[in-house]
């Protein structure tokens, strides 16, 4: 399952354009009866101020030489949010011709490590494709041993669409799920060579229903910060809310922690979880057993 970033880009300003109707644009409705919805091609040229054979051009997927005034300009025709306006740029910019495989290390810096074991909450560091690369203690106790996976397993589209845990995990398991789809598709526009990534989608797509339906939706998000409700096996319900900081020098590396509000039933919990360590989810699933 080939990342083309040719039908990448064609795709996502179709789904993005069907997404508009004339009333949210401010456009009288007249003309032939609209048999799809989302604005006509002519429409959406008409707000961004090109020509209609340009736009077209542009959804067809041929975005070279695409000034930035006119991304900005289809940017806002579209409404799109950051995110996507992001997106759209990597998706134009990307080096169609570009066919080397250019692998990504797995390795963490000893001072990133250091940092992780030395924070007091559940942290951990991941890389390209949402791999999971380190973690500390408190994430192990949180999220599981990840240390017993091999490492290409260490992989959170892999823990939310293919272990059943993790659905029991996350209260509102389908928005992780669509997050993490998301996560992917940014990833995707900026390295649509990666075999790794490429292998990646292809598993899932097999593999996961829900995961097909969110791929094809062409829906994009930037890891940053909010907040999860989980129920852990053995501390039960928490709100937790969440950081991600992306490496200055390592821009494919994010750090991410979570944490609990102080005094809170939710911070009691990890604070229980962190005195039982790695273990705390083996236990937790041992007391479900017993129940």
């Amino acid at each position: 399952m080939d990342v083309d970033p040719r039908t990448e880009l064609s795709e996502f300003l179709r789904s993005r354009r069907a997404r508009l109707s004339p009333d949210d644009v401010g456009l009288p409705r007249y003309g032939r009866t609209r048999r799809v919805p989302g604005l006509r091609r002519e429409e959406l040229a008409q707000l961004a101020g090109v020509s209609v054979a340009y736009y077209t051009r542009l959804e067809q997927g041929n975005g070279r030489n695409v000034s930035d005034e006119v991304l900005d300009s289809i940017a806002r025709a579209l409404q799109l949010n950051e995110a996507e306006q992001t997106h759209l740029r990597n998706l134009t910019a990307c080096p169609y011709d570009n066919k080397k495989k250019k692998k990504t290390s797995r390795g963490v810096r000893p001072a990133l490590k250091h940092l992780l074991d030395n924070v007091g909450v559940p942290a951990y560091i991941g890389g390209r494709r949402s791999d999971v690369l380190a973690w500390n203690p408190m994430a192990a106790a949180l999220f599981g041993d990840w240390a017993e996976l091999e490492p290409r397993e260490r992989n959170w589209a892999r823990f939310i669409f293919l272990q059943p845990s993790y659905q029991e995990l996350f209260v509102n398991w389908e928005s992780k799920a669509a997050d993490v789809v998301g996560f992917l598709r940014m990833d995707a526009g900026c390295y649509p060579n990666d075999p790794e990534l490429t292998a990646l989608i292809g598993e899932l797509s097999v593999k996961s229903e829900l995961f097909r339906q969110l791929w094809a939706k062409h829906d994009v998000k930037e890891k940053s910060f909010g907040t999860k409700m989980l129920r852990h096996p053995l501390v039960g319900e928490m709100t937790l809310a969440y950081e991600t900081l992306r490496m200055p020098s390592e821009p494919d590396l994010f750090f991410t922690t979570y944490h609990a509000e102080p005094g809170t039933p939710s911070a009691e919990a990890l604070q229980l979880l962190a005195s039982w360590g790695k273990d705390a989810t083996r236990s937790g699933e041992s007391v479900k057993n017993r129940t």
